[in-house]
């Protein structure tokens, strides 16, 4: 019913949690939040750019891992250390996103891992 997902595409889980699940009854993978980490690790430093780019390529990698793609994913949350970068992250995103948006909540947050700007997760659909 529930299958880990896992890619060296992608950053390794840093704490207790895993890249993606898929929950093949629903055909629905959930993704772990990813922060702009390169797949060896190294965090990806800079303006909200470069950091959402990065998060984006990990979650494109994890999708791919899990049967997924970009043009798939159902719902976005955003969580921004700044909301001010909201329109400078939001230009990088829609890059990634032009033809069937899904659905988004973003939110402003005091503190992220390793104190990066942007964390981002997702549910896609599989198939």
């Amino acid at each position: 019913m529930k299958s880990v997902i896992q890619t060296e595409k992608a950053p390794k889980a840093i704490g207790p949690y895993s890249q993606g699940i898929r929950v093949r009854t629903g055909e629905l993978l959930f993704l772990s939040g990813q922060i702009p980490l390169t797949p060896s690790g190294k965090l990806v430093g800079g303006d909200i750019e470069s950091q959402t780019e990065q998060v984006l390529k990990n979650l494109e990698a994890v999708l791919t891992a899990g049967g997924s793609s970009l043009s798939q994913v159902l719902k976005t949350t955003v969580y921004l250390k700044n909301l001010d970068d909201f329109p400078r992250m939001n230009a990088v995103y829609e890059g990634f996103f032009r033809d069937t948006p899904p659905a988004r909540s973003t939110v402003e947050v005091s503190r992220l891992p390793r104190q990066v700007a942007i964390e981002i997760d997702v549910i896609a659909a599989v198939g």
